[in-house]
């Protein structure tokens, strides 16, 4: 045991520190459209995510982090090594992309670097089909049904409110799109947040302060914290990048893009998909621009995230491999 505290606790620093910067540069996701569209202060926007993310974390089960600590790779094969380098990979790849504006996904960071540790560890029969076919199944909830249900959502609204004023309809959601982002945040913490806890948790049981897999009221208010922590000190150039770089937003789309994505991330939730809210996002401020026109959304940008997104899998992957086999020396 007291070997296993000499690694415990730097490998648990690593893993709050992944999730700050998960707070940090995925949580303002959550808040971009309410800030774009000046419906809240910028101060206002972040205390709300930082406080609803908290909340959807604690509130919504563990179902995602059990996902993510059982069913992506074989539990028995993860050591401390693996763990840490799948953490520094992520602050890595998070830091980068952060610094040129683009949002990235944390949830694929964290499952390619855990994918590609326990590569190094023990081969590629460590991954686990279950978890992985969750996987696959975020991917479709992120993208397509963000993406085609804020299409069905905008297109609702435009045929309910065809004879409506802009000036009552922009008044109007100018208040609704306040509980839309705030679902927004809630359901971001429901999915994000449990996956770092998940990750906590499996520490916690490698080390054996925890008999078996089960995540904590504590390690959960723990985690749920430090992602409002990250959240509260802002991503002001992804708010930049989601807000005003890929389409023009007003209140009405801010609030069909936040409803369509908050409602695909709590339905994966509810059923453990780990899938990332970034894409999710993304996906609905596309749907809610294409469905004004096609030229409403700015395609370059657009084809950049994407791009960055293809290559998060296999640059985190190898990331993790490399520093697993690294790390290895010194665990």
């Amino acid at each position: 045991m007291a070997d296993a505290i000499l690694w415990l606790i730097p490998v648990l620093l690593l893993v709050l520190a992944a999730e700050f910067v998960n707070g940090w540069t995925d949580s303002p996701n959550a808040i971009a459209t309410v800030v774009t569209t000046r419906v809240l202060p910028p101060s206002y926007a972040v205390l709300m995510a930082a406080v609803l993310n908290i909340v959807g974390t604690l509130v919504t089960g563990t179902a995602v982090a059990q996902t993510i600590g059982k069913d992506i790779v074989r539990p028995e094969v993860i050591t401390p090594a693996v763990v840490a380098a799948a953490m520094i990979t992520i602050v890595l790849w998070s830091t980068a992309a952060w610094y040129f504006g683009i949002p990235t996904s944390e949830s694929h960071e964290l499952i390619a670097g855990l994918s590609g540790g326990g590569f190094a560890v023990a081969g590629p029969s460590v991954l686990l089909w279950e978890g992985w076919r969750k996987v696959l199944i975020g991917l479709g909830f992120s993208t397509l049904l963000g993406f085609f249900l804020s299409m069905l959502v905008m297109t609702g609204l435009y045929w309910a409110l065809r004879r409506t004023s802009p000036s009552t309809i922009r008044n109007a959601f100018s208040k609704l799109q306040i509980f839309s982002a705030a679902f927004m945040a809630f359901s971001h913490g429901s999915n994000d947040g449990q996956k770092f806890m998940g990750v906590f948790a499996l520490t916690l049981v490698l080390a054996g302060v925890l008999p078996q897999f089960y995540v904590p009221v504590w390690v959960m208010l723990l985690c749920g914290t430090v992602m409002g922590l990250g959240t509260a000190v802002g991503g002001w150039r992804i708010i930049r990048t989601m807000g005003f770089k890929l389409t023009k937003l007003e209140p009405v789309t801010g609030f069909a893009a936040e409803t369509s994505s908050g409602l695909a991330i709590v339905i994966a939730s509810t059923f453990g998909i780990p899938l990332s809210t970034t894409h999710t996002i993304t996906a609905s401020i596309l749907g809610v621009g294409a469905t004004k026109r096609v030229s409403a959304v700015r395609w370059g940008m657009a084809n950049n995230i994407v791009l960055t997104w293809i290559v998060t899998f296999p640059v985190c992957a190898l990331l993790g491999y490399l520093l697993t086999k690294l790390l290895g020396l010194a665990f």
